[in-house]
C-alpha cells in the first residue's frame, strides 16, 4: 500500500476542520446548556419572566438562527436593528454547521477513496495527521484562549469588530431589544469556555491516538 504526506496533509485538515467546527456547534445545537444558565444566573428573578417565557424567547432566536425563516424572541419585543444582527448571527452559524457536514462527508469520501486506491498516509517528521491536526489547533487556541482570559471584556468586543465588521448593531438597546437581558456576558464567556474546554479534549486525544496507536492512522 502507497503512502503519501499529500494524504496525511489532507487528512491533518479534515480533522482539524470537523474539531474545530463541532467544538463551535456544541453551544449551539446543545440547548441544555443554555438551560442550565437560566437558574444558576437566577434569569427568572433578575428579568421578571418565568422560566418557560425564558426558554420559548430562546428557543424561538435560535430557531431561526439555525436555519429558521422568521425572528421572533418569544414574548419580548426586538427592533428591525436587533434582528438584523440575528441574521448577521444567522449567517455564521449556518456556515459553521454547513462546513461541519461538508467536512464529515469529506472525511468518508476521503477513507472509501484511500482504501480503493490502496494509499495511506506517509509520516511527516516522524508523525501522522492526528498529531499535525492536533497539535495546530491546540497551540493556536492554547493562544487564543490564554489572551481572552487576560481580559475577556476586551476579547468580547474585539470579536464582534472582526466578525461583524463595520456594524455596531450588536451593541444593543435594552429598552428595544431586552433579548439582551436572557443573554448575559457571562453566558457567552461560558459558551467560550465550553468551545475552548472541547477543542483542547479533542487535540489531546488526536495527539495520543497518534503515539498510541500509529497503525492505525488513515
Amino acid at each position: 500500500m502507497k503512502r503519501s504526506k499529500i494524504l496525511t496533509l489532507l487528512w491533518a485538515v479534515l480533522a482539524a476542520v470537523v474539531l474545530l467546527t463541532g467544538a463551535i456547534a456544541a453551544p449551539i445545537l446543545c440547548r441544555s446548556f443554555y438551560y442550565a444558565h437560566i437558574d444558576a444566573l437566577d434569569l427568572t428573578e433578575q428579568i421578571g419572566l418565568s422560566e418557560t417565557e425564558i426558554r420559548r424567547a430562546y428557543n424561538e432566536m435560535m430557531d431561526y438562527c439555525i436555519g429558521g425563516d422568521t425572528f421572533s424572541t418569544g414574548i419580548l419585543p426586538h427592533s428591525q436593528e436587533g434582528a438584523s444582527h440575528f441574521a448577521d448571527v444567522r449567517g455564521l452559524f449556518l456556515l459553521d454547521l454547513g462546513l461541519l457536514a461538508g467536512s464529515v462527508a469529506a472525511c468518508v469520501v476521503l477513507f472509501v477513496l484511500t482504501r480503493l486506491l490502496k494509499r495511506r498516509c506517509a509520516p511527516i517528521l516522524g508523525r501522522g495527521p492526528g498529531f499535525w491536526a492536533g497539535a495546530g489547533l491546540g497551540v493556536s487556541f492554547a493562544v487564543i484562549g490564554g489572551l481572552a482570559a487576560l481580559d475577556f471584556d476586551r476579547a468580547f468586543v474585539v470579536f464582534h469588530h472582526l466578525f461583524f465588521p463595520g456594524k455596531d448593531n450588536w451593541l444593543f438597546n435594552p429598552n428595544t431589544d431586552p433579548i439582551i437581558f436572557i443573554l448575559p456576558q457571562v453566558f457567552f464567556r461560558n459558551c467560550a469556555l465550553l468551545i475552548l474546554g472541547l477543542l483542547l479534549v479533542g487535540c489531546i486525544v488526536m495527539i495520543v491516538w497518534d503515539f498510541v496507536r500509529p497503525k492505525a492512522r488513515p
